[in-house]
């Protein structure tokens, strides 16, 4: 099975669910949060977890995680601004099935205070 790196910029409140999970999925959105955006690159991650995430909550992870080929063709990659943002945009009410198809554990790589 093929699968696609990905990473996630996250704060606290975030990642403190993913772990309630066992490391293998992402919390429901919020009703104000109507996309999961799961970024293509580490550097763009961090740039988000540093930057936004720290100043937000005082904490900013970046976790890595795989997920199935297959099923993320189905969404496009969007580019959010430069060459190298880019991002998958995942509606919320795909996210249990995005969940299902996430192999392995999500891990924390990078920490930033």
């Amino acid at each position: 099975m093929e699968t696609v790196t990905l990473w996630r910029p996250t704060g606290p409140d975030e990642l403190d669910l993913v772990a309630a999970s066992g490391w293998r999925a992402w919390p429901a959105r919020l009703p104000e949060q109507p996309i999961f955006y799961p970024v293509l690159s580490e550097e763009y991650a961090v740039r988000i977890a540093r930057d936004w995430n720290v100043k937000a909550s005082g904490v900013g992870y970046v976790t890595r995680f795989e997920v199935e080929r297959a099923f993320l063709d189905q969404y496009d990659v969007q580019q959010a601004g430069g060459q190298t943002i880019l991002e998958y945009w995942i509606p919320a009410e795909d996210l249990d099935e995005f969940n299902r198809h996430i192999v392995g554990l999500i891990e924390v790589v990078r920490e930033f205070r």
